[in-house]
């Protein structure tokens, strides 16, 4: 079977687990929701978000040691018959009328989902590979998130069909509803079934010994909660995954906020009782996930077998994906229509998809093989443990008399004031996947040659100017962030200034040149990719001019390699000196879609002006030779 059908197997695999969870769970709520009213239907639809949310907290360390300690597939394959048995049990129960027990089982399917969880995101990087993380992530959404409508949608229908179809409009009661809708459980069956059937056509992708380090479990620290921190320690020595899992939590603990407070808002501005509306209005979000997945997935597909690139496109839809969360948000107070509420929550759904996908291909990617359970178990941990803490300060905020208005205006400055904190370091992302998709309505971008671009090491990037957006296609090629070196005039403009500082330009001028010098020789000597144009001005006529000797003074005693770049299309375009520049809106809405293609030569040491202006001239003539 090849990668592609496997994958689509493991898709599979993952709608059946989620679809048999939400079946049970809505099916309990809903039993709750016609035999119980008031503060005991609260309490009781509390109890069952706990038991679902608890295990992910309570099972932390063991999830993690199985997927430490055995192959993923081995611990996919024993979480699916114990889904199979459960689901025998519960369908069981219902015929029984056995509500109680149909009740805790809800319990046993959240502590196999626990146990299930680790191993089956951990499954990703191995089938799929690093440079597919996020695509295949995106598609796990998907699925995730059609398994959670779809098993919401069919349960909550089934059940009002078998109600009314036996006539029970009233009086029910907790036996009778078990036993009126107790073919239900054969769907749960006949599910899991599926599920236990497409775990074994998974092969095992584990490399030999890559998970046999964990040794045997040690409950006696288990139960004192050493192991407990010692493998959250794990976690917080890696600073990209353990940001990835607080940005994640932030955003779950914020949505079971939403959940909790958008009904009685509703209730409250709106003045609507009909919880199917209601709960179709949340649902919308559910849809914006959906849709906001496949578009990141399909992003990434741009950056196939590109490691570095796909990094860094990860980086950049974070912040885009927090902004988007953040408006959306924001408008929720002001809007008063319902279809208006409902696109909304669309809209953060399909912006938090620009965000939770690439920090969950993040954690994946950057978690050690021997250590993939703990990571993943961890983000577990951490996630529940945020959600359960924001249900607590729901409560907590209602019972100081805070109504749901002012909860959701809670909900928008704990939103920003995330956002905010990132900002500080991912501001050029954001900028640069906002002008990136700018730029790319207007212009087809190619690059050339880039395969052998160094991931660590500093890099000089030297070539011709002939545009003033020629930093921009640059960085949107290259795959790792620029230090660009601009004219002072421009880095001192009071508009200017602060966001050149924070995306740490180096300033440059003939007074003041050795300083400039000496900041990129830093620069390179710390490893950092810095790209400083030659000629020193945009050339008018789009020929390459005399260059200038500076960068070999900036080259000394440093270790840096040189990279020669050459830009081709842009000249005569209205960002070209040669044709000057009249409006960024007239060049991006024009009909004619320019080619554009950065050839970028190999990697260097010291080479002098007339060295590199002949290794530019010859990139320029390979691609004149292309095009003829």
């Amino acid at each position: 079977m090849n990668k592609s059908k496997t994958f689509n197997c493991y898709l599979i695999m993952l709608f059946m687990n989620s679809f048999v969870d939400l079946g049970h769970k809505i099916t309990i709520q809903n039993t709750v929701f016609k035999v119980y009213d008031g503060q005991l239907q609260i309490i009781l639809i509390a109890i069952v978000n706990s038991l679902i949310l608890l295990p992910f907290i309570l099972l932390f360390t063991p999830s993690a040691y199985f997927s430490n300690r055995f192959p993923l597939i081995k611990v996919m394959r024993a979480s699916a018959w114990i889904a199979f048995t459960s689901c025998l049990l519960i369908t069981w129960f219902y015929y029984q009328g056995n509500y109680q027990w149909a009740f805790m089982m809800t319990l046993v399917l959240a502590m196999q989902s626990a146990v299930y969880s680790p191993a089956k995101y951990g499954y990703i990087k191995q089938l799929m590979g690093e440079a597919h993380l996020v695509a295949a992530n995106a598609r796990v959404q998907v699925a995730t998130i059609i398994a959670i409508l779809s098993g919401t949608l069919v349960f909550s229908i089934l059940f009002e069909l078998k109600l009314a179809h036996a006539g029970m409009d009233s009086g029910f009661t907790k036996t009778g509803i078990i036993q009126t809708i107790a073919p239900l459980g054969w769907l749960l069956v006949l599910s899991s079934a599926i599920e236990l059937m497409m775990a074994y056509r998974l092969p095992d992708m584990a490399k030999p010994g890559a998970q046999s380090a964990a040794g045997k479990f040690n409950w006696p620290e288990y139960f004192k909660g050493r192991t407990l921190r010692t493998q959250l320690s794990t976690i917080k020595e890696q600073p990209a995954i353990f940001y990835s899992i607080i940005g994640l939590s932030l955003f779950w603990g914020l949505s079971q906020m939403i959940l909790a407070a958008f009904p009685a808002y509703a209730k409250q501005q709106l003045l609507e009782t009909n919880t199917a509306l209601i709960q179709g209005m949340l649902a919308c979000s559910g849809i914006g996930i959906f849709l906001g997945s496949l578009l990141v997935s399909r992003l990434s597909r741009r950056t196939l077998n590109q490691p570095l690139a796909e990094w860094q496109m990860r980086k950049q839809m974070i912040p885009f994906g927090g902004l988007g969360v953040t408006v959306c948000l924001s408008l929720v107070p002001f809007i008063d229509s319902k279809p208006g509420l409902a696109l909304c929550f669309f809209g953060v759904g399909a912006f938090g998809a620009y965000f939770i996908v690439p920090l969950n291909a993040i954690i994946q990617s950057r978690a050690h093989p021997q250590q993939v359970g703990t990571v993943l178990a961890g983000n577990n941990w951490v996630q529940n443990i945020s959600m359960l803490s924001f249900l607590g300060l729901t409560i907590s905020s209602a019972l100081l008399g805070f109504n749901a208005t002012w909860l959701f205006y809670l909900i928008i400055i704990i939103s920003a004031a995330g956002l905010f904190a990132y900002l500080r370091y991912g501001l050029r992302d954001l900028l640069q996947f906002i002008f990136g998709g700018i730029f790319k309505l207007r212009y087809h971008i190619g690059v050339q040659n880039l395969a052998d671009f160094p991931e660590n090491e500093g890099v000089l990037l030297l070539g011709n100017h002939v545009s003033w957006i020629d930093w921009a296609l640059i960085q949107m090629v290259v795959p790792r962030p620029i230090r660009f070196v601009i004219d002072r005039s421009y880095y001192q403009h009071w508009l200017l200034n602060g966001l050149l500082k924070h995306i740490r330009t180096v300033a440059i001028s003939p007074q003041r040149s050795k300083d400039a010098i000496k900041q990129i020789g830093d620069a390179l000597r710390a490893g950092d990719v810095v790209c400083l144009f030659p000629e020193g001005h945009i050339s008018h006529d789009g020929d390459l001019k005399e260059f200038k000797a500076g960068y070999v003074l900036a080259l000394k005693d440093t270790k840096a390699k040189i990279m020669p770049f050459y830009i081709h299309g842009m000249h005569g375009s209205r960002f070209a000196r040669a044709d000057e520049p009249r409006s960024l809106i007239g060049e991006v809405v024009s009909a004619k879609r320019r080619t554009i293609t950065v050839l970028v030569g190999k990697p260097t040491h010291h080479l002098s002006t007339e060295e590199l202006r002949q290794e530019v001239i010859d990139l320029r003539d390979s691609m004149d030779s292309q095009a003829g």
